[in-house]
């Protein structure tokens, strides 16, 4: 059985929610597709499937939503003959995503058409290179050209909408102007005349319905034909009815009924005129939902300087691959992922943590590609390039939350695939009434009636409540250091009424630290420190490395060293001989540590771990050494208590130690001394005591509750595996990411609700007033020009709102250690 993948397909021609359910039904109808899910707001298809690509390709074509399709130029290196122009050609077009690919061997490149979403332009340069010509993009487009792309469109669409605009003011006036100034209605009879008014109006309509108006009727017609109508298909009917029903008025009016025969020519211009402005906000407002990818995409920069015969020489981005020498200059951006070969500095890094401390870098760190570095110059290896890097894997992650679909979304997409055959049939309905049990004149109070409601019932608000919600909050956490892999996490995260947390390397840092030190017989603190970090320094044992951590980076020498397995050691440093270790390895050498022994056992029972010092066989002081809790653990736990949450402990730790670290954190339940399979148990038990879960943990033994958990949260600084198994991802190891993760979710969900409250509610009230339940308690009915001004701004209206989320921040003070805290407010 063929091993199931997911596709990611970019989809043409969907300008509705309704579309989404037609899309989902194609793609759904092909054998091999286990599970689809479309975006409206990112026009993207995210496909489950075991068959080719083409079979999805040709069923979204079929259904009237072909795969957009691509464009790249590969610049190619090795080719000498046309055979291998023929070879590069069969290995790019073996690719079933791949449409078309077209090699020249005089430039030496390949222009290749491809389904946009199924491949991308590395992998393509990746398949050439596979049978032996070395491949790179020529035409990776940067950020700025992306927004130029976009803002070309934008600028298009307005410049089409300003056109439309200046044809219909004439026929607005001459219609409505006679309506409300009676002076200016007599004036045109007396001077152009009714009838050529009229005729005036309908060449102006034309020539709206023909130019700026036709992408509704291209689109729309054969949507209805098809049977499946779109809400182009609802422009389109309701401007065609308008605008036919004013032609026959102006050239036929006898087979009107007496009285009936009025134009509607400002109706339909005006409709296509607000439905193209609210298109135009919309593109505008739907730009700055993808601010956050764009803000990613730009942080990487365009070249960097290699190290070339003993010199540095500016090359493109694209050119550098694992193993070249950079060099980056004072307040340069990292280019690529790397390790420090010379130099020291420190490296702001928080747009990959959220954490605005800059980190100290020096010969072996890692440096991470699109951070900045500080006044240092730094000589590195690159380790990770182009696809490779965090910061496209960060970038990847985005997109893919923001292409999810919400459990929510489901019930959304299941009334919208109805919505507009009903709106059609409410539209008839309409019409109908007014022309049995209306009063006179019956059939153009039967067409405004008509036509409102065609026009006002557009589930575009509906489509876009969820999306841009989401596009929009994910964008915004990825800014503060939270990665949402998966985007139902966010509805998930919002459910949470326990959070489990694992305790070594996530509650604290992983790593013993040297707590304290207490002397005694007279011995000074720095003297006892200084020999005791130069014996430790020849131990390799967790402990004795936080020992020599804490000590003195200059260290007398060590000889006659021994270890005592279970028990410590003992050396002789600068003539005096020292015993290091246990109560147990004090007393088997007759050396008192009585005065020493109340702080040790304070210190145990707090979670730390004693040793003794004896010099020259007298106690000199009791060390204690502990897994130090990270900062602003305390203020993330705090927070999560203040939003209502039961906070657990699930660790391998004795349990006396987890205790007295829960005690000191207000940890409310501990689970302690459980192995990998025991965690998974101890889940379930507080899933089914408190309810749904969210698991923090960062190591390899974690994946398992990390995959079994309601939502896993991985931190960022913790193993591959971990993060790989994980819906949320923290970039940073610090806990108040989850507090930011969880305020953002319960923050999207809200805007998402009011969204949809919006929508369905707008549709809900003004869909009767448009049909003219209004009419009896006043004699006034919707004009059309006014329901395509409600529609148009209801779209706007749902974009702006969830383009508040982008206003999230981070806003804790920072903490005593000075490292910033972290948490949401908007």
């Amino acid at each position: 059985m063929a091993t199931p993948q997911t596709t990611q397909l970019k989809i043409s021609g969907m300008s509705c929610a309704s579309c989404v359910g037609r899309v989902e039904a194609a793609l759904q109808s092909v054998p091999e597709v286990t599970d689809a899910s479309v975006n409206f707001a990112t026009e993207t298809a995210q496909v489950t499937h075991t068959g080719p690509i083409n079979a999805l390709t040709d069923a979204l074509s079929n259904a009237g939503y072909p795969a957009a399709s691509k464009q790249t130029t590969l610049k190619i290196d090795g080719m000498t003959c046309a055979s291998c122009v023929a070879k590069i050609e069969n290995a790019l077009t073996a690719d079933p995503a791949v449409v078309d690919a077209q090699v020249n061997l005089a430039t030496e490149t390949a222009v290749v058409t491809f389904i946009g979403g199924a491949t991308d332009p590395q992998k393509l340069a990746g398949l050439s290179e596979a049978v032996g010509y070395p491949a790179r993009v020529a035409d990776s487009m940067t950020a700025d050209q992306t927004d130029h792309t976009k803002s070309d469109e934008a600028h298009a669409l307005t410049r089409t909408t300003i056109f439309a605009a200046v044809l219909a003011l004439p026929v607005f006036i001459l219609e409505m102007g006679g309506h409300m100034i009676p002076a200016f209605h007599h004036w045109v009879q007396a001077t152009i005349g009714t009838q050529t008014s009229h005729l005036i109006q309908f060449a102006l309509t034309s020539a709206i319905l023909i130019g700026p108006g036709r992408v509704f009727y291209a689109k729309g017609i054969p949507s209805l034909m098809r049977g499946s109508p779109d809400m182009n298909a609802l422009v389109a009917l309701g401007t065609g009815a308008a605008y036919l029903f004013s032609v026959t008025a102006t050239f036929a009016p006898q087979i009107l009924p007496q009285g009936s025969a009025n134009v509607y020519f400002e109706a339909a211009s005006v409709i296509v005129v607000l439905i193209l402005l609210g298109r135009v906000m919309e593109a505008r407002a739907k730009g700055r939902t993808g601010a956050a990818i764009r803000k990613l995409v730009g942080l990487q920069p365009k070249t960097a300087r290699v190290e070339q015969d003993g010199n540095f020489i500016e090359r493109p981005i694209a050119d550098i691959t694992v193993g070249d020498t950079l060099q980056i200059r004072p307040g340069e951006r990292v280019p690529v992922d790397a390790e420090v070969l010379d130099g020291t500095s420190y490296v702001d890094e928080s747009m990959i943590t959220g954490e605005p401390v800059p980190v100290g870098k020096s010969p072996s760190d890692q440096v991470v590609g699109g951070t900045v570095n500080g006044t240092g110059a730094l000589r590195v290896r690159a380790t990770r390039v182009g696809a490779d890097t965090v910061l496209a894997q960060v970038i990847h992650m985005v997109e893919q939350a923001q292409g999810a679909k919400l459990p929510i979304q489901g019930l959304v997409d299941r009334i919208t695939a109805r919505f507009v055959p009903v709106v059609m049939a409410v539209a008839l309905l309409t019409i109908a009434i007014w022309m049995f049990v209306g009063p006179e004149p019956a059939l153009p109070l039967a067409l405004v009636a008509g036509v409102s409601v065609l026009i006002i019932a557009c589930p575009c608000a509906m489509g876009l409540a969820t999306p841009t919600s989401i596009m929009v909050g994910t964008g915004r956490a990825a800014e503060l250091g939270v990665l949402f892999r998966k985007g139902d996490a966010l509805q998930q995260l919002q459910q949470a009424k326990v959070v489990a947390l694992d305790k070594t390397g996530t509650l604290t840092l992983g790593r013993p630290e040297l707590e304290s030190v207490t002397t005694a017989n007279g011995f000074d603190r720095d003297s006892v420190l200084r020999l005791a970090a130069a014996v430790e320094a020849r131990s390799e044992h967790p402990v004795a490395t936080a020992i020599t951590r804490a000590g003195p980076s200059e260290l007398p020498k060590v000889s006659e060293f021994e270890s005592l397995t279970g028990l410590g050691v003992r050396a002789v440093v600068e003539g005096h001989k020292l015993l290091i270790g246990s109560a147990r390895l004090m007393e088997q050498n007759d050396i008192t540590v009585t005065d020493l022994m109340a702080e040790a056992n304070q210190r145990a029972e707090e979670g730390a771990t004693p040793l003794f010092i004896a010099i020259d066989g007298q106690a000199a002081a009791m060390l204690a050494v502990a897994d130090p809790i990270k900062p602003g653990t305390v203020q993330a736990l705090g927070r999560l208590h203040e939003m209502g949450l039961t906070l657990a402990m699930v660790t391998g730790d004795n349990a006396r130690t987890a205790q007295a670290l829960a005690d000191k954190l207000g940890i409310d339940h501990v689970t302690a001394e459980v192995l990998p399979d025991g965690k998974l148990a101890a889940i379930n038990a507080l899933r089914d005591t408190f309810g749904a879960l969210a698991f923090v943990g960062d190591g390899i033994n974690d994946a398992p509750a990390l995959a079994s958990a309601d939502i896993g949260i991985a931190i960022g600084t913790g193993t591959d595996v971990a993060i790989e198994t994980a819906d949320v991802v923290l970039m940073s190891g610090d806990l108040r990411g989850v507090a930011n993760a969880v305020e953002i979710s319960r923050r999207t969900m809200r805007n998402i609700k009011q969204n949809l409250g919006w929508a369905f509610g707008y549709n809900i009230l003004l869909i009767p007033v448009a049909a003219g339940v209004l009419y009896p308690f006043g004699g006034h009915l919707l004009s059309p020009a006014l329901a395509a001004g409600a529609m148009a701004l209801s779209s706007v209206f749902v974009v702006s709102n969830a383009l508040r989320l982008r206003r999230v921040r981070a806003s804790l003070p920072d903490t005593p250690q000075g490292h910033a805290t972290q948490t949401v407010t908007s």
